[in-house]
């Protein structure tokens, strides 16, 4: 299982990293193994029948190297339910292949709701696992998003269930700025914006009397008590910007995000005592919609989906802080997820004769 991504900015060495990053995620919940996939195609700036017809030819070479008992691509950055509806349906075209809705590679070209929030929803329960370890809990939390697609969609409807108050969402022309918070009618309207395809977050301040456009500049500086990067590509956090952050009175960065992070951030997350859940364990448990686990444990209800979520994301971050501590890295989630990842995946290579 692994996501396919289609941006400007992919090249072999990013799909590469992606790849190696899947992996540890699915080793510290479910299946050993991952795979991850994609192109330069930039969906952004392409029509509707263009995507369609790069999507069928993607696939004519992807259907070579992937089935359901080789590889599961996913969603990614660029690559949302009408991609994959595409990328099924040439699929289909040239295999002998049954769909399953909901189930199955790509899920049998029908992406459900609930399914895309999955990965969002489980950054947050993360979240809150990592608040209720110190006492706290999200209620009241100032958070600050960035990106505006389904992973950061999805995070900001799961803040708001559990009490906290999203305050940013953005997309690579701004950010709008509600200071008072982004309540689940304001969300809905941003939603009904970026349905649309290629439109831009900054007309959500036509329908918002309260909303800041790219004010301030760098959204960064915005006032904050929880950072929540959902957007991938070149808009990395610097340790520049970490300063900044905890300067503002940020209390921690959770991602959401593949690799929002430089390594002089992360050292700096440290050096500032911020919180910090690295993507590679905040997204673990979003494992349980892949395509084989659909299979084998069907989700029916969103209920059971937050139910399912918050189980697995208990497990992750048990595990995680376990190995932390057995290492002498006590409270350090990269070192925990990072050691764990490599354990079970480096025992899984002995007891196959790989050495």
């Amino acid at each position: 299982n692994g996501g396919l991504t289609f941006g400007s900015d992919v090249n072999t060495d990013y799909v590469t990293a992606l790849a190696f990053d899947a992996l540890v995620s699915n080793s510290l919940y479910g299946n050993t193994g991952a795979a991850f996939g994609g192109s330069d195609f930039n969906v952004r700036n392409k029509s509707e029948p263009e995507i369609q017809r790069f999507c069928q030819s993607y696939m004519t070479e992807l259907a070579k190297y992937i089935g359901d008992d080789v590889d599961l691509p996913g969603m990614g950055a660029g690559v949302n339910p009408q991609e994959i509806g595409y990328l099924y349906g040439q699929y289909k075209r040239i295999n002998t292949h049954a769909a399953r809705k909901g189930k199955g590679l790509l899920w049998g070209g029908m992406l459900e709701g609930k399914l895309c929030r999955a990965y969002g929803f489980g950054v947050v329960h993360f979240a809150n696992k990592m608040l209720e370890e110190k006492g706290d809990s999200l209620k009241g939390k100032k958070c600050v998003i960035t990106g505006s697609g389904n992973m950061a969609m999805a995070v900001a409807e799961k803040l708001i269930h559990f009490g906290a108050v999203p305050i940013t969402l953005s997309d690579s022309s701004g950010h709008v700025y509600e200071e008072d918070g982004i309540d689940a009618s304001k969300l809905a309207t941003i939603k009904q914006i970026k349905a649309e395809r290629g439109a831009r977050i900054g007309r959500y301040i036509m329908a918002s009397t309260t909303a800041k456009y790219s004010d301030p500049e760098n959204i960064l500086e915005v006032p904050c008590d929880l950072l929540f990067p959902c957007c991938v590509g070149s808009n990395k956090i610097g340790a520049d910007g970490v300063n900044l952050l905890a300067d503002n009175g940020c209390m921690g960065v959770i991602e959401g995000g593949n690799m929002p992070s430089t390594p002089e951030a992360m050292a700096t997350y440290k050096k500032r005592g911020m919180l910090y859940g690295p993507y590679k364990a905040t997204m673990a448990a979003g494992a349980i919609v892949n395509g084989n686990e659909m299979e084998v444990n069907p989700i029916s209800t969103n209920e059971e989906l937050d139910e399912r979520l918050a189980d697995a994301v208990d497990d992750v971050y048990d595990k995680i802080t376990k190995t932390a501590t057995e290492f002498n890295a006590r409270g350090d989630l990269v070192a925990g997820t990072n050691i764990a990842s490599f354990l079970k995946v480096a025992n899984v290579m002995m007891a196959h004769g790989a050495v």
